[in-house]
């Protein structure tokens, strides 16, 4: 299994001007790549390769000799990156969906580099980067396993980060015990509430810095384009968004290192939340609490330490009884499960996940373990 490992990084004033200029020719690269390859179809009905405008390289470095200055094999990169860019163009197309073709990138619209395979090498508390030089890195824990490949990424708010891929062994999964199984139903009164009877507080980072956000705002656009109080304002506003999401990000780490560390067997809902947020009295709150970001997490720390999340059909875990698994009509301002049938009387969030681990039970073959605890 692959894991990732992020660590800030310190370049000096003339590596930062270095990246910056790699940043800028990467970008040249990717626009120039998709251009060919959209001609190419456009004028000759021909699908070329990422393999074929890896061949054109050397005639580009040529005629922009500027290329030199970056490492081949981040060049090939952006190659990559455009022919996975028109495959999920044509795979968007043939599932019927609105595809959108890929876009040319404007100037500060390219954020990172890669180095697929070689170039770079920790050493001494140093990075180094080839065509760059030694860069001071915070390495804050050791990066276990085999690295794979190397990402230099750009912040909005102008830091650095390196994110290393790394290849580590798969963990045996344990054998899972009544105690270690849960279902994990998520929503926007509570963050999650757990099969258990536990919940989840919703901590609403975004409505927390949404009025200092909103000042932030005003400002950026009262101030006239092109000046340095822009740039200033502009800066304002993308640390506001950078602390909300280090913030999301950080909460979403710890729920998930709790929930790897009690349970063998984690079962949450499958939501389409693309379609959820169609909702625009709910779609602020839904981005907010991201529920994709906790199901992510957990998913790879789980892989890791020898576990299982499962992702089970949310169609009607509000509605049926975990008791007796009549389908119970409820509107969303009913926090309460009323079973008409069997008397149970329950939070309606606890029933649901519930139903979810029951649920996610079935769907790995288990069915002697008893979900319902009433």
């Amino acid at each position: 299994m692959l894991k990732a490992y992020k660590f800030r990084i310190y370049p000096t004033k003339s590596q930062r001007t270095k990246m910056e200029q790699t940043l800028d020719l990467c970008r040249w690269t990717y626009n120039k790549t998709l251009e060919i390859r959209k001609n190419a179809w456009e004028n000759e009905g021909k699908s070329l390769s990422k393999y074929e405008t890896n061949n054109m390289l050397p005639e580009w470095k040529a005629d922009k000799p500027e290329l030199k200055d970056v490492f081949s094999q981040v060049l090939q990169n952006v190659h990559e990156r455009v022919d996975l860019a028109l495959k999920a163009f044509l795979r968007r197309v043939k599932a019927g969906e609105k595809p959108g073709y890929p876009r040319f990138r404007g100037r500060g619209r390219y954020d990172s580099f890669t180095y697929p395979q070689k170039g770079f090498k920790i050493d001494s508390g140093k990075l180094y980067l080839s065509k760059i030089g030694n860069i001071k890195i915070n390495l804050h824990r050791p990066i276990e396993g085999k690295i794979k490949r190397l990402t230099v990424r750009r912040a909005a708010t102008g830091k650095w980060y390196a994110c290393f891929s790394v290849e580590i062994e798969d963990q045996p999964k344990p054998p899972w015990k009544d105690g270690t199984l849960v279902g994990i139903d998520v929503g926007l009164e509570s963050f999650a509430t757990l099969s258990n009877g536990e919940k989840i507080s919703n901590p609403r980072f975004f409505r927390e810095e949404e009025h200092e956000l909103a000042r932030a705002q005003r400002k950026l656009s009262k101030a006239p384009k092109g000046t340095p109080d822009r740039k200033k304002a502009l800066k304002v506003v993308e640390r506001v968004h950078e602390r909300i999401a280090n913030k999301r990000y950080e909460f979403a780490h710890q729920i998930s290192n709790d929930l790897v560390k009690r349970f063998g067997l984690i079962a949450f809902e499958g939501l389409n939340i693309k379609g959820m947020t169609k909702n625009h009295c709910l779609a602020k709150s839904i981005h907010d609490v991201a529920w994709n970001m906790l199901v992510t997490l957990t998913s790879y720390k789980a892989e890791r330490a020898g576990s299982m999340v499962v992702l089970v059909d949310p169609r009607n875990t509000s509605k049926m009884c975990s008791r007796c698994g009549i389908l119970v009509q409820k509107d969303l301002s009913e926090r309460f499960h009323n079973c008409t049938q069997c008397g149970l009387s329950v939070d309606r969030d606890w029933n649901a996940a519930i139903n979810i681990l029951r649920l996610g039970l079935q769907s790995v073959g288990i069915k002697t373990v008893e979900a319902c605890p009433f």
